[in-house]
């Protein structure tokens, strides 16, 4: 099992808050909206992967100290254990510099209200929404063959406001 981190960018906008998702263009997931995130490489922390990836997939920087987390999920691949994971994910606020596509993901803003879970992996739509607004998840979801949720176990607890 590989450790990945992901991080959900927050701004105001007119009709509440927006988070930064982006179409994933290549790899794992290609064509499904995602947070923007990737693998641990060796002797890196999840916040220290989660500076990196965002750096190199969005064009932003961001500070460690500013980075709360939003999520811990565990996604065992029923059938494929090459895929299986452990997701750190991270909510932020603060950021510098400017937003731009790469090869792995072309970002858009999107309100909080209207995520489009309908393109995402199949899990979003049962905690991300509720994550984003406010609580933390410790989850493990079982993904089938059709990248389909199987099982799942979530528990919430109060998180860090940002």
């Amino acid at each position: 099992m590989f450790e990945v981190s992901v991080v959900y960018i927050l701004r105001p906008g007119l009709d509440g808050d927006e988070v930064l998702l982006g179409e994933k263009l290549t790899g794992l997931g290609a064509g499904k909206v995602v947070g923007p995130g990737g693998k641990q490489e060796p002797g890196e922390t999840p916040v220290e992967t989660a500076v990196r990836e965002v750096r190199e997939e969005v064009g932003l920087t961001l500070a460690r100290e500013n980075l709360v987390p939003l999520a811990r999920i565990t996604y065992p691949f029923v059938g494929r254990p090459e895929l299986s994971q452990r997701s750190h994910a991270f909510i932020v606020r603060d950021w510098s510099g400017e937003l731009r596509a790469s090869d792995e993901i072309a970002p858009t803003w999107w309100a909080i209200r209207q995520l489009p879970v309908d393109r995402m992996w199949s899990d979003a739509a049962l905690w991300l929404p509720r994550a984003l607004v406010g609580e933390f998840v410790e989850a493990t979801f079982e993904i089938g063959e059709a990248d389909q949720v199987l099982s799942q176990q979530m528990v919430w607890t109060a998180r860090e406001s940002v």
